[in-house]
């Protein structure tokens, strides 16, 4: 399992995460990692039909009833060890699948925040709480981790993909952030990130993802039960992301904020240590 899907988690900040845990939580790890990957490529299909990959999502969905029923797991054959070893909830994986189907459905643009705060628990905060339990963490301390860092990190990366998002036809910043500068939303999501006082609906939302990794750190602070390297690896490397996008602005033209890979590897480094 770990030599099938390690590769595809192997370029990204989550592999630096994950290569530090045993290996049966990190066979697990790169396991959801890979379900989500598959997952979400079907969502961003750009090429095939919106029935097809409804189709596809739907196919995971019957599958996951299958396997958590004791039957043939199908297409989630992967993620079988881990389920019954961790004790995975069904409606977890079920949350992500909910979350690419809105991506699915319709190209969300300038969703109310609502909406948004509810995309984020499905598509990154379900994520933790699977995570969660594969890194042996107690139930309250690690849906509270879940909720917070899930919720930071995807708003982070909402903030880091602006461009990359409007070329699929889809934008992520919240409605009434967006509105709150005097921005009409229009069908044109390139005027409308392109207005100058689209930085100020950008900072809105970081300020937000800055209060969920106030809340994230302070839980990791207090050294609960578990493999907790990799979460505090994510929460340092993505809040510092923050920083430096907090620091350059959204105004366009922006330019892509990326990981600082010897940073990253320093951090690693200091976690390891205890520090």
């Amino acid at each position: 399992m770990a030599t099938q899907t390690q590769p595809a988690a192997a370029g990204s900040s989550f592999y630096a995460g994950m290569k530090v845990l045993p290996k049966a939580e990190r066979e697990a790890m790169y396991a959801v990692y890979d379900f989500c990957r598959i997952v979400d490529d079907i969502a961003d299909d750009q090429q095939g039909d919106p029935a097809s990959r409804a189709v596809a999502l739907d196919r995971w969905r019957t599958d996951l009833d299958s396997l958590y029923a004791g039957g043939d797991p199908g297409v989630a054959a992967m993620l079988v060890p881990h389920v019954r070893a961790f004790g995975l909830k069904r409606a977890d994986f079920e949350a992500v699948i909910d979350g690419m189907a809105m991506d699915l459905a319709r190209d969300i643009r300038f969703p109310a925040m609502d909406e948004l705060d509810l995309y984020c628990d499905r598509v990154a905060s379900a994520v933790g709480r699977l995570s969660v339990r594969i890194f042996g963490m107690d139930e309250t301390p690690g849906i509270d981790l879940s909720h917070h860092l899930g919720r930071a990190l995807q708003l982070t990366n909402i903030l880091r993909d602006i461009d990359e998002d409007a070329g699929i036809g889809r934008a992520y910043l919240p409605r009434e952030a967006v509105e709150a500068q005097g921005i009409a939303i229009g069908a044109d999501i390139v005027a409308v990130i392109n207005d100058p006082r689209i930085d100020g609906a950008a900072r809105i939302v970081a300020e937000r993802a800055k209060l969920h990794y106030a809340e994230a750190h302070h839980i990791l602070s207090l050294r609960p039960r578990g493999h907790l390297i990799a979460p505090r690896l994510m929460e340092a490397a993505y809040s510092e992301l923050l920083r430096r996008m907090l620091k350059a602005g959204w105004t366009a033209p922006r330019a892509r904020v990326r990981h600082n890979r010897l940073a990253l590897a320093w951090t690693l480094i200091r976690l390891r240590l205890g520090r």
